[in-house]
């Protein structure tokens, strides 16, 4: 099915697409995100991702999510419920503080060549997965060859570790890991979920079983799962090597999760506020004012770092995009604000720059594609759109200046969110038409490069480095890569920057590097950033120890514990 829309809708497609905001949008300030905010730069409370006491052991959680991820493959997916569920079945070989420091897990300690091509891990001794393999140099070898084989497919793991070319086991718990080049973010993505270790058994003798039956060394097992319905975890006994980040020492608490998936906001709203379930990992934003106002819930919301969530991602080789001016009009005229409140309730943070305002080495660059329909107006008209026809819209040459929003029915995206971006246009006078696609054929022509304008778009990463992957030229797809620069934008400043970044352990030089490379962006324009990348989860005050994972700013289960009191 085709859905296109030409023209703005009325009032009734309006209120059915809640494009039409129940309130006038608030401001940034107004937002309830977690976190403190000096000079536009968010930093949380270390014991925000710190176990503070042991909890009591016992008990089943009940959860709900809005989405199922459709396998547990995490080397082949990039789903972001791996970003929590990852914590649950797999381990990774380092972990990530909540200042952005390496720290050990199942490396206790790592050196790295003076050239930064070679890193040799020393491995924790006594892990097992729960098929009863042992973790050694063998097993991170088969991990890092099942990410990068072309079998798996991956889109998020492979490119992560594009840079490694092979390893040497140099004895039962030392690897040494040879790159192509030097590639400083090496240990940060290796402590993201997605890049887990998963047993070399299942690797080596039935790969398609990860899929459904995922065996991890993780501290939890999971026992069943029903594709968009459940998946039940239970508690792995023995378990014994938590990231000492979490300060969480043993097993996990709870016994038992019931994972529910429910897409239905409104369902997992009641079904938390009844007591139905536990726990809301897509809280809903349209009901975060009544889940802070009742006594028996807390609501939390918490920004991931890397890059912010796009509107819309331009292709920079076909007209009108392939001129800059153009670009950076059409970022001044869309109200980040207005989009926010579209799609967050004003639980979300309009954002203007490029990366998430609690990435390490961020410096607020907004001021510069700020909204601003008159510096919208003037660039157009430096780009030569003077004219105008019957309708309002601006030409140039007798050609009415237009491009077509590719989109998709995405949750995380409504439709009302591409119309507010339609009529913001409008305003200036550029004719945007929408076309709604499958999922599979809008990917199929983001990755041919067929499509004006693609709209929405995340990509989640620990590391300022989400630039390169977003909008360095060798980020753009080919044959042999799932690229993440799908308008193939090419600027040879950017790329510079962004390469020597990866080439810096000097944390001024690298601050200096990430600075320049996000001014530079700015100066651009690839594509229109929209809101800060949040996290809503939402449980029942009966719900102690929460703390939350320091890559992905997701809840970490196994520090979690119920106070249902004692029978």
């Amino acid at each position: 099915m085709v859905a296109r829309f030409n023209t703005l809708p009325n009032l009734s497609i309006c209120l059915a697409l809640m494009a039409c905001s129940p309130a006038p949008a608030p401001t940034s300030a107004q937002t309830h995100a977690d976190g403190n905010r000096v000079d536009g730069v968010v930093t949380y409370p270390a014991s925000d991702f710190h176990e503070q006491a042991p909890g009591r052991r016992g008990g089943t959680l009940r959860v709900s999510a809005a989405a199922d991820a459709g396998s547990f493959d995490i080397h082949a997916l990039s789903h972001g419920n791996m970003q929590w569920m990852g914590r649950l079945l797999f381990d990774c070989l380092v972990a990530q503080d909540e200042q952005g420091n390496i720290s050990p897990w199942l490396a206790t300690s790592w050196d790295i060549s003076a050239d930064g091509k070679t890193y040799t891990f020393h491995l924790r001794q006594g892990v097992t997965f729960s098929d009863g393999e042992r973790f050694d140099a063998a097993a991170l070898q088969a991990n890092f060859e099942h990410m990068r084989d072309p079998a798996t497919k991956s889109p998020l793991a492979a490119a992560y570790i594009a840079p490694y070319i092979g390893g040497k086991v140099i004895d039962e718990y030392t690897f040494e890991a040879h790159l192509r080049e030097p590639y400083t973010p090496f240990l940060d993505v290796l402590a993201q979920s997605w890049l887990g270790m998963v047993s070399p058994r299942q690797i080596r003798e039935a790969p398609k079983r990860i899929a459904q039956h995922p065996v991890g060394s993780g501290p939890f097992v999971l026992q069943s799962y029903t594709r968009d319905q459940r998946a039940v975890f239970v508690k792995r006994k023995g378990y014994d090597w938590a990231p000492a980040v979490t300060r969480h020492v043993g097993e996990a608490y709870l016994d038992r999760i019931e994972l529910s998936y429910v897409p239905e906001a409104m369902i997992r709203f009641t079904a938390l506020e009844s007591g139905q379930s536990d726990f809301a990992l897509d809280a809903p934003p349209q009901n975060a004012a009544a889940i802070r106002a009742n006594p028996d819930l807390v609501l939390r919301s918490r920004i991931r770092k890397g890059n912010p969530s796009r509107s819309m991602t331009f292709n920079v080789e076909q007209p009108p995009f392939d001129d800059v001016r153009v670009r950076r009009a059409v970022a001044k005229a869309i109200d980040r604000d207005g989009l926010a409140w579209i799609s967050g309730f004003g639980e979300f943070i309009g954002k203007a720059d490029y990366l998430a305002a609690n990435t390490r080495f961020y410096q607020p660059n907004g001021a510069a594609l700020a909204y601003d329909v008159a510096a919208a107006n003037a660039l157009l008209d430096q780009a030569g759109w003077t004219g105008h026809d019957a309708q309002g819209y601006r030409t140039r040459n007798g050609q009415r200046l237009k491009a077509t929003l590719l989109t998709y029915d995405n949750p995380a995206f409504p439709a009302s969110v591409s119309v507010a971006i339609q009529a913001d246009l409008k305003k200036v006078g550029f004719d945007m038409p929408i076309e709604v696609l499958p999922v599979t054929r809008v990917t199929e022509r983001r990755y041919a490069g067929k499509f004006q304008a693609l709209a929405a778009g995340y990509w989640h990463t620990n590391t300022p480095d989400g630039l390169f992957v977003l909008y360095h030229s060798q980020s753009i797809s080919t044959a042999k890569l799932i690229g993440q620069n799908s308008g193939n934008f090419r600027d040879a400043e950017l790329d510079s920057l962004l390469s020597a970044a990866r080439r810096s352990h000097d944390p001024d030089e690298l601050r200096r590097l990430y600075g320049a490379a996000q001014k530079r962006l700015t100066e651009t324009v690839p594509a229109v950033p929209s809101v800060e990348s949040q996290v809503l989860a939402a449980y029942r005050r009966e719900v102690k120890g929460l703390i939350f994972d320091a890559s992905h700013n997701v809840p970490y289960f196994p520090s979690v514990w119920l106070d249902r009191g004692r029978p």
